[in-house]
């Protein structure tokens, strides 16, 4: 009696524990069920929230490409419209490569923070140059220093790292150093007269100027920048290459226009600056003569796949591959900052072949033409647009970007920004030059 009651307390007993058993799983597989809805809602959300952010962008892109201007010169639109361009010309119009090779050269990072702190008195008051360049004051995309080879200095405020921004006329000292590297070699004589080399150019105006004028933006001849007037020497030139806006009338290319170029002088060859273009795009022309190739391919062997770059880079090409050698060179910063460190002494961080020599350095540093030496005794040559005593090398863009080396001190410089709608934007030369004169020429 007692154990078949026993029995009958286990049977129940063992009925309960299966139907607890049940309700557990049951009770697990909903919250699992719970659990796997939620994430998927949640997945899901978060999907649509990409796809929309992902949409945002792609409509600013495509709205971007509208505000392109097509009744006027495209890269004379200011703010951020100016900002966007400045990063992506790639988007915008064709252009042509120049290719690295082989393994990339690191830059060591060495930050200075006397860079970063170092005072600039501003018009909202003193302020951190690291500060200055985040602020509204300026329209930085970034700046990079590096001193003895190494990063001592980098900030992106508007713009990615590896971005390839353009440089404008920064551009024009790479023909004018491959012209060099052919002079040193014996392949030209820069005392030559151009059309020696260029007989295409000897019905030109631009017959009879020896090279080493072009060179040092000498020539002249009345052929200076102008974006005004259409019917001025120097747009001819911009509409024939593409640069400028075209008309039905405008020049084909620009080896044709030249050709036959005829234009009033302001004075002898040699005997004043007169900054233009035309000078830049005869020396790349030079280039191609001597070389028998197109510049780019030119400047990929001679340089680009000799520094360990990191990309590729291009330039602008707007009209039949012919590249815009007076100021279309896009490029990531750091492999702009590679570039020149070949003019130092620190070169064999990125170069085993010494690209850059000595005796190029000693020209450009202490045989200018007398003629080109300014009263505070900077002076211009080989397409730099200021050299001073002090070893300072800048060559400016049109648009506020700059490369500076300085081989006495072993640094360079690059930065990149634009032009705020009212043009209120502060330079960032002579507070970067600030900085580096005190932290390192007075140091």
């Amino acid at each position: 009696m007692f154990g078949s009651v026993l029995v009958d307390m286990l049977e129940i007993h063992n009925q309960e524990e299966v139907s607890m058993s049940k309700n557990r799983i049951i009770s697990t597989r909903v919250c699992l069920l719970s659990a796997l809805f939620l994430g998927s809602f949640i997945l899901v959300e978060a999907a649509e929230q990409g796809i929309s952010q992902n949409l945002d962008v792609i409509d600013m892109m495509q709205k971007r490409h509208r505000l392109v201007p097509s009744d006027d010169i495209w890269w004379a639109t200011t703010g951020e419209q100016m900002a966007w361009m400045h990063k992506n010309v790639h988007q915008l119009f064709p252009t042509v490569n120049v290719y690295r090779s082989g393994q990339v050269k690191s830059l060591e990072l060495n930050p200075n923070a006397d860079i970063n702190q170092f005072p600039i008195e501003t018009a909202d008051g003193t302020m951190s140059f690291a500060s200055l360049l985040q602020s509204d004051l300026t329209t930085t995309l970034g700046l990079l220093v590096l001193h003895k080879g190494k990063i001592v200095f980098e900030s992106y405020p508007r713009m990615k790292e590896y971005e390839k921004p353009i440089y404008w006329s920064v551009t024009k000292v790479m023909p004018a150093m491959l012209v060099r590297l052919l002079e040193e070699r014996g392949v030209v004589d820069v005392e030559k007269e151009v059309d020696y080399y260029i007989p295409e150019l000897a019905a030109s105006d631009f017959a009879g100027i020896k090279i080493r004028h072009i060179l040092d933006m000498s020539s002249g001849l009345d052929c200076q920048d102008e974006y005004q007037n259409r019917q001025s020497c120097y747009y001819q030139y911009s509409m024939a290459i593409g640069d400028g806006f075209r008309e039905e009338s405008s020049p084909d290319n620009p080896y044709d226009f030249l050709k036959t170029l005829k234009v009033t002088r302001h004075g002898e060859p040699g005997e004043q600056f007169s900054y233009s273009g035309v000078n830049t795009f005869v020396l790349a022309w030079l280039v191609e003569k001597i070389t028998g190739e197109p510049f780019q391919d030119t400047f990929t062997k001679e340089v680009w796949n000799k520094i360990g770059a990191e990309s590729d880079a291009s330039f602008l090409a707007y009209r039949y591959g012919i590249p815009l050698t007076h100021g279309g060179f896009l490029s990531n910063m750091r492999d702009m900052a590679r570039f020149g460190l070949l003019f130092t002494p620190s070169y064999k961080v990125v170069s085993e072949d010494r690209i850059v020599t000595e005796k190029t350095l000693e020209l450009l540093l202490d045989r200018p033409n007398p003629n080109l030496i300014r009263s505070d005794g900077s002076h211009n040559i080989y397409q730099w647009d200021y050299i001073d005593q002090d070893g300072f090398m800048i060559k400016g863009g049109w648009g506020g970007q700059a490369l500076v080396v300085n081989p006495k001190l072993d640094i360079v410089a690059v930065y990149t920004s634009y032009f705020k709608d009212d043009y209120s934007q502060q330079n960032l030369r002579d507070p970067m030059l600030k900085v580096l004169r005190e932290l390192y020429l007075k140091n």
